[in-house]
């Protein structure tokens, strides 16, 4: 794998949070992820599986998905293509921009602001909510990787290293982790 490209300044373009399993997530200017967890007061914060269909067969296993990212970038794109999606619309919590997170290897940490750091687990797979949601965004968000399921276009999922309080223009500080780097997975 190669060493990815990082931008000189990424920041944090947009936060979200929502204490249900809905699809979508409300948006909010701050968010404080708390470490071994996850975003305070998100549905999927807990160090052990909390995806509605992942812990029904598998709920004693570490929690990887604690927090949810996906580019701005790819928020623009499908935009672009007439979808209209906002942030939190994919149910990340957070987005950043001028960061190509599905270029990062596993491992990798994002310093998000002053004090939080997140350590990237892996890709997310993109569901058939998707569709539901906004018919044919599934196909606009994802690419096949060769084998196993589709994956989602920079949309990438972390634990939280070290809690702290995030906030919309925060700026996001990528650390690479030793090499050899491995591409994110599917977890």
């Amino acid at each position: 794998m190669t060493t990815p490209s990082v931008p000189s300044v990424p920041t944090v373009a947009g936060l979200a949070l929502d204490a249900g399993h809905d699809f979508a997530k409300p948006t909010a200017d701050e968010v404080v992820l708390l470490a071994g967890i996850g975003i305070e007061g998100d549905s999927h914060a807990g160090p052990t599986v909390q995806h509605v269909s992942r812990r029904k067969k598998d709920g004693d296993r570490p929690n990887l998905r604690q927090v949810h990212l996906v580019s701005a970038e790819l928020h623009d794109e499908v935009r672009a293509a007439g979808f209209d999606i906002g942030y939190g619309e994919f149910g990340e919590n957070v987005v950043t921009r001028g960061l190509e997170l599905g270029s990062l290897p596993v491992g990798t940490t994002l310093a998000l602001g002053a004090d939080a750091i997140v350590v990237l687990t892996g890709l997310r797979d993109p569901c058939a909510q998707i569709d539901r949601y906004r018919p044919g965004l599934r196909a606009a968000v994802s690419f096949d990787p060769g084998e196993g399921p589709r994956l989602f276009r920079d949309g990438a999922m972390a634990m939280v290293v070290r809690g702290g309080t995030v906030r919309v223009g925060d700026v996001v500080a990528v650390g690479l982790p030793p090499e050899p780097h491995h591409p994110l997975r599917k977890v």
